[in-house]
């Protein structure tokens, strides 16, 4: 039996997915994100949990589940990082048919169609859109992002796209045009999000001792991002 390093578990989020959602934050992330506000989940800790212990305490939220067409979403850190417990626990909650979703970067150490079977959902996240600038935000390159699309490319799992919105980075036409053009070439799309770029997690990275490259960078003001979104959808649909 598998164990893994779970950081936290939300039991009734409502945004990471359809429906009332248990959402499981595993830790480790190889990226390093400017503007990650959780640092605090890069770093894989001791395994605190075996796939069965955290199977069953997913499964006390399931009539909420079946209420509310909702179920449980794997996010972090990276839960790639940690494939064969998310597979292990993944076969489990499926045997109880519980809806799965995959909260990712799509940046792990392969093994992707094992885990697709079990998964209805990805939540995809993207950094940028060009390779010298994703380097530049996430201090990694884009190879493992495009060997994770291409395994999601033979799978029938429905894709939701979610892309954070930092000022002075994609908040210009060119990129979200250009961003309109690059999703089109992924897999079929059902929903895309533009999150604005915040500054609530700003406090951990004194309280962890790390330096934040993003200190003095301002937010991502909400209408402007809801008007760059509406542009965008000109470009997509």
């Amino acid at each position: 039996m598998m164990r893994g390093y779970v950081a936290s578990i939300e039991s009734f989020g409502l945004l990471d997915g359809p429906g009332i959602r248990t959402v499981v934050f595993l830790g480790g992330c190889q990226l390093r994100c400017k503007y990650c506000h959780n640092p605090e989940m890069w770093k894989m800790g001791t395994p605190n949990y075996t796939s069965q212990e955290l199977v069953q305490k997913i499964l006390r939220n399931k009539p909420y589940f079946k209420r509310n067409h909702g179920g449980v979403t794997f996010s972090g850190g990276e839960p790639l990082l940690q494939i064969d417990f998310l597979i292990e626990v993944c076969q489990q909650l499926k045997k109880e048919q519980i809806h799965i979703a995959l909260d990712t970067a799509g940046v792990g150490y392969g093994k992707y169609s094992e885990l697709f079977p079990y998964i209805d959902l990805v939540l995809l996240d993207i950094k940028h859109i060009h390779p010298k600038d994703y380097f530049s935000l996430t201090g990694q390159p884009m190879d493992s992002f495009w060997e994770f699309i291409k395994v999601l490319e033979d799978w029938n799992v429905e894709l939701w796209i979610r892309q954070v919105i930092v000022p002075g980075i994609h908040d210009n036409t060119k990129y979200i045009q250009e961003l309109a053009q690059f999703l089109k070439a992924l897999p079929p799309i059902s929903k895309v999000e533009f999150l604005p770029y915040h500054k609530m997690g700003d406090h951990k990275y004194q309280e962890l001792g790390i330096s934040n490259p993003f200190l003095h960078q301002r937010e991502m003001d909400q209408e402007v991002c809801q008007e760059l979104f509406q542009e965008f959808q000109t470009f997509f649909l």
